[in-house]
């Protein structure tokens, strides 16, 4: 058993987790650059973009304002993309993409929990459409997610309905504690990034996975557990039992996924052009 996870029945707790570079290796919406490109819903000038955003992401995450301008720019790519397209897309990639980055840490933490009774909740800044696929695979109780708006014409209207960032993670969090009956003083949360601090501060039990610098330096500070998680393993290598949902009841996750793959660099490129001049 990882250390820290204690056996607590009652009152209701839950386990709050981050996903990207927390659950899986990677970023969940910039993994599906090359399918969306294969689909014609970016280009291939955007998939090298992407390629290389991820490489910035996996180096050091984004802070916030970067994480504005990534909200901000997606919000206009996805606009007038066919939901229904970009399912069909992720549906048939989201196995292949998704299961081969989980890290096997994260898989065995999330067992732990659930066998000492705990909800496991992911709270991720990545769309709904590919975030709840994900929690499904992962066995998860509840996803919180961004929600992007959908018009009559079943179409993407490059709108944000809700953002799951920073602040509005911790709300959700404590919106669920209340409609759940949660103890939060009794739950856990794990994040890689210092933007997750709200999300970290509102449990009793916070950890700091892979943490970026600033993470770090906070969880060092305020004397908190840090975790490393390195191995990346298929669920049905470490479950022979498994059983992965059938691909037709997977929603795929089209705006932020896709948004995000050309985002990354917006906002590095722009950084590093501010840093020059």
């Amino acid at each position: 058993m990882l250390r820290g996870v204690e056996n607590h029945s009652l009152p209701r707790t839950a386990a709050f987790f981050d996903l990207d570079k927390t659950v899986i290796a990677k970023s969940s919406t910039l993994t599906f650059s090359k399918s969306f490109y294969q689909g014609g819903l970016i280009s291939r000038r955007a998939v090298l973009r992407t390629a290389y955003a991820q490489f910035v992401f996996l180096a050091g995450g984004a802070d916030h304002e970067q994480m504005e301008r990534m909200r901000e720019y997606l919000s206009a790519l996805c606009r007038g993309w066919n939901v229904r397209q970009v399912k069909e897309i992720v549906a048939e990639t989201l196995h292949d993409l998704i299961d081969p980055i989980i890290y096997d840490e994260a898989a065995s933490l999330i067992e732990e929990h659930h066998t000492a009774g705990r909800d496991v909740v992911i709270v991720s800044t990545s769309g709904a459409e590919v975030v709840e696929p994900i929690g499904e695979l992962l066995g998860a109780d509840r996803v919180v997610a961004t929600r992007m708006v959908v018009g009559e014409d079943g179409c993407f209207t490059g709108e944000v309905e809700y953002y799951a960032y920073g602040p509005t993670k911790a709300e959700a969090i404590r919106e669920l504690a209340e409609s759940e009956g949660y103890d939060l003083s009794r739950c856990y949360a794990y994040s890689d990034s210092v933007t997750d601090l709200p999300m970290l501060e509102s449990v009793g039990h916070p950890h700091a996975v892979n943490p970026d610098r600033a993470l770090r330096r906070e969880a060092v500070a305020r004397a908190w557990p840090i975790l490393d998680f390195h191995r990346p393993v298929r669920l049905k290598q470490r479950l022979p039992a498994f059983s992965v949902p059938p691909r037709p009841a997977l929603v795929a996750a089209a705006a932020i996924g896709a948004a995000a793959a050309t985002a990354g660099l917006v906002w590095y490129t722009s950084r590093r052009r501010n840093s020059v001049t």
